[in-house]
């Protein structure tokens, strides 16, 4: 922290003006109502039985999202049920004695900032601020709060409330089931600067602090002779807990504040250090927290289950929702709003680490990759996406590295291709060095908008990726179309060079784990019915995987043979290059594709033994086309330049046993996909990576291999029972089991 801030957190808060909510209601209404009931009626007795009238602008699908007017369950402003208090307000709370702002009890204090808490996390889950946060009256007017604790907690959570909105809409990558970003009126903007709120949550722990060394000091240890009344020991052992649980909440409170303020700077150059002190702070005090929640005042019973305390009102805002279908909000429970906290804590020390990520933009793909596996909640995708890339159009990386840059280190790294090659005597024509900056500026948009979709949750990517496939098709051919054109260049230095399209197979890589990733994400969102898992597994058997790891072997060939001329060129000696050599990324990419090729492989030959042997169930042909389903599974590869697209006519020729093959047993089967099970686990063992992925990914193997080979010795043969997959163990590649 520096010391402006400190010294700026310091000072007094004088003549603070009073926070008023915007909206501004009129005082009198006049309407002009038209009684069309018997126009209404007449036009209804022209119509015959099962007739509709249609208006352009009125269709089945509006019918459909229409809302019937004065209807609870359709109208969000009607109350299916009076409820059996008064609604009131802030000002009317107050004017009747049924809210506090001053000297609260200790237990009022904790239960009201763990019910915050508690609406704070369920609003970051999606839900309207109206439903949550602003349930709380306190937060409606802070600033005429008398109590200096809880004056202190509302205004930094409504400040910190503002970073969060500020951060989420920034960057992007929230959909309407992620985060609801309207305020319904309510300003999230206090006439208090972040450091001032800073020094008002300081002098809210000195407070207390001083409060609990007063009360320790009483608490001293008794006199000879003198019994203290176990009555009064066990009521002063109480305040203490309550004081010190109230303590551990404003320091939570104020550590999160701190880290996410300087995350919201978007430049962690100077601040990591202080940033992880925070979280790791924060991480202690959850413990603590969660064991004294039963300190606080606990909510009363309600019928919409909500936490009815002191303070907070579930229906003043009812009017304030759009008239939609009522939206359900069920806030989260004292101790599950603490442990999203943790969570949250632990993906922002994740996030904290980017900034020392390799920036290679393949590694940084893998990054988000791996980041959005854990399914991380939007606040923690918008931070790693505000750091990563902090503009919505294609600038510039972490804030200074231009993205053309980027790709064309990336490229430089991946394929060594000798145009890019500063040295090399092509990169001195003028028409050469253009086409290859041109090709960089007209990719950026989409390899950013590519890094931009993995920051989605799971379902929007598999959305987004299907749509950026097609944009990807455009790209292929401008970089094939670049690859030619500075083969020609090349010719002129050098006529005995070979042509390699390095540009075009750095684009078929990434657009070849777009593929996969599209596939895959279907599993884990469970889009596949079981007999889909065939022409799914394969697919990536036979092309995706296979592909891949043609075009990495093919680049791993032409990456030695340009690096063995460059330290030719150099004089380098043939020990040191080989040394570079091993220390390849593909040649580490290459293992674990091979590793999901065979693994993939293994489901295909299994469903294939199944399929002989009466256990795959495929469904009616009256109820059900499977040609149309696999169309509409690839889909989106139909736009696809390379590699070609796959029509279901070649799955049917390819998987036809009785034509390939009529030999083959479901045995056979059975066996080749034990051997591939094999394979797999021996791939993903030789890595020496000990990780919960790589482990599931072991173990998933390892007990497919054991099943197969029981299923050849023919183990439950006389069973048609189709087998049961399992994904409990990993997302994508199931357990198979058979009963």
């Amino acid at each position: 922290m520096s010391v402006e801030l400190e010294e700026s957190a310091k000072k007094p808060v004088e003549d603070e003006p009073e926070w008023v909510n915007v909206r501004s209601m009129p005082t009198h209404v006049t309407y002009n109502w038209t009684d069309i009931t018997d126009e209404f009626f007449r036009a209804c007795s022209v119509l015959k039985l099962g007739e509709l009238l249609q208006d352009q602008s009125f269709g089945l699908f509006e019918a459909m999202s229409a809302i019937e007017m004065m209807d609870p369950k359709m109208d969000v402003g009607m109350q299916g049920k009076k409820p059996d208090r008064p609604v009131l307000g802030f000002d009317d709370s107050l004017t009747q004695g049924l809210l506090k702002v001053n000297d609260l009890e200790m237990s009022e204090l904790i239960g009201v900032m763990d019910t915050i808490v508690s609406c704070l996390v369920t609003w970051m889950e999606g839900h309207s601020l109206a439903q949550t946060l602003f349930t709380c009256l306190y937060l409606h007017k802070p600033l005429l709060i008398e109590d200096r604790c809880l004056k202190a907690y509302c205004v930094a959570t409504v400040k910190l409330c503002e970073i969060i909105h500020d951060t989420i809409t920034h960057a992007g990558v929230y959909e309407e089931e992620d985060f609801q970003p309207l305020t319904y009126g309510f300003s999230l903007t206090l006439p208090i600067t972040q450091p001032r709120v800073l020094g008002m949550l300081r002098e809210a722990e000195d407070d207390l602090s001083r409060k609990l060394k007063q009360l320790r000091q009483l608490s001293g240890p008794v006199p000879p002779g003198v019994e203290s009344p176990p009555a009064e020991t066990r009521d002063r052992d109480g305040k203490i807990e309550e004081t010190q649980a109230a303590l551990n909440r404003f320091k939570l409170l104020r550590m999160l504040f701190v880290a996410v303020t300087n995350l919201s700077k978007r430049d962690l150059s100077n601040s990591v250090g202080d940033i992880l002190k925070c979280l790791t702070q924060a991480t202690d005090l959850i413990g603590p927290i969660c064991a004294t929640i039963g300190s606080g005042v606990q909510p009363a019973e309600s019928a919409d289950e909500f936490p009815i305390v002191m303070g907070f009102e579930p229906l003043v805002n009812q009017r304030l929702l759009p008239p939609t279908f009522p939206r359900y909000t069920k806030i989260h429970t004292r101790d599950d709003a603490y442990r999203y906290i943790e969570a949250l804590i632990g993906r922002l020390e994740l996030v904290c680490m980017v900034q020392s990520h390799s920036q290679q933009f393949h590694l940084l793909v893998d990054l988000f990759i791996d980041f959005s596996i854990t399914s991380p909640c939007v606040l923690s995708r918008s931070f790693l996406q505000s750091l990563v890339i902090p503009d919505k159009l294609p600038g510039k990386l972490f804030g200074r590295l231009p993205f053309t840059e980027i790709i064309k280190d990336s490229v430089r790294n991946f394929t060594l291709p000798p145009y890019v090659n500063l040295k090399h005597p092509s990169s001195n024509v003028a028409q050469a060095r253009e086409s290859v900056e041109l090709f960089l500026s007209h990719s950026a948009p989409i390899f950013h908008d590519l890094l931009q979709i993995y920051g989605h949750n799971r379902a929007r990517q598999r959305e987004k990726l299907g749509i950026i496939l097609e944009t990807f098709s455009n790209v292929q051919e401008e970089a094939e179309k670049l690859d030619a054109t500075q083969h020609l260049y090349l010719q002129k230095c050098d006529s005995t060079v070979r042509h390699f399209n390095y540009f075009g197979s750095w684009v078929l890589y990434h657009v070849l784990r777009v593929m996969i990733q599209y596939l895959l994400l279907g599993f884990e969102l469970e889009l596949y019915s079981p007999h889909e898992f065939l022409y799914v597994y394969w697919y990536l058997y036979e092309f995706s995987y296979n592909w891949l790891l043609t075009t990495l072997t093919r680049i791993e060939t032409v990456y030695n043979e340009q690096e063995s001329l460059t330290d030719q060129q150099r004089g380098k000696s043939a020990k040191k290059s080989k040394k570079k050599k091993r220390q390849r990324l593909p040649q580490r990419e290459s293992i674990m594709t091979q590793a999901y090729y065979h693994m993939c492989g293994g489901f295909y030959k299994a469903i294939l033994g199944f399929t002989l042997a009466g256990k795959f169930r495929r469904p009616l042909p009256d109820f059900d086309s499977e040609e149309i389903r696999f169309e509409h599974r690839f889909a989106p590869f139909m736009h696809i330049y390379s590699p070609p697209p796959v029509p279901y006519s070649q799955f049917v020729e390819m998987t036809n046993i009785a034509k390939v093959n009529p030999k083959l047993t479901a045995e056979d089967f059975y066996n080749s996909a034990s051997k591939a099970f094999q394979q797999s686990k021996a791939m993903f063992e030789s890595m020496n990576i000990s990780n919960p992925e790589m482990n599931s990914l072991i173990r998933v193997a390892k007990t497919n291999f054991v099943v197969m080979k029981l299923m050849t010795g023919g183990h439950m043969k006389d069973s048609t029972k189709p087998p049961i997959y399992d994904f409990s163990a990993h997302r994508n590649f199931p357990i198979i089991k058979i009963s």
